[in-house]
């Protein structure tokens, strides 16, 4: 079975598609109609909710952030001893 190619969505369609889901529409419609999988709804409607971005930097949590900041000073720092 070969695997699906990977699609992306524009922050319009994201917004349309929480906006529906707000007005009532279900959430197993919205995956029908729009041939859409229900995780990556559901990871719509949370990002909307917490922050209005879509952009997964603005979803970060302050740990994830922290540990991206390490990692980079981490790499720097090898950089420099070789």
């Amino acid at each position: 079975m070969p695997k699906q190619q990977r699609r992306t969505f524009t922050t319009e369609f994201k917004k349309q598609m929480v906006g529906l889901y707000e007005n009532g529409k279900s959430r197993a419609a919205l995956v029908e109609e729009y041939g859409l999988t229900a995780s990556a709804l559901d990871r719509w409607i949370k990002q909307a909710q917490a922050t209005g971005s879509f952009k997964e930097k603005d979803n970060r949590s302050s740990e994830e952030n922290e540990l991206i900041a390490l990692q980079k000073e981490n790499q720097r720092l090898k950089m420099e001893v070789d």
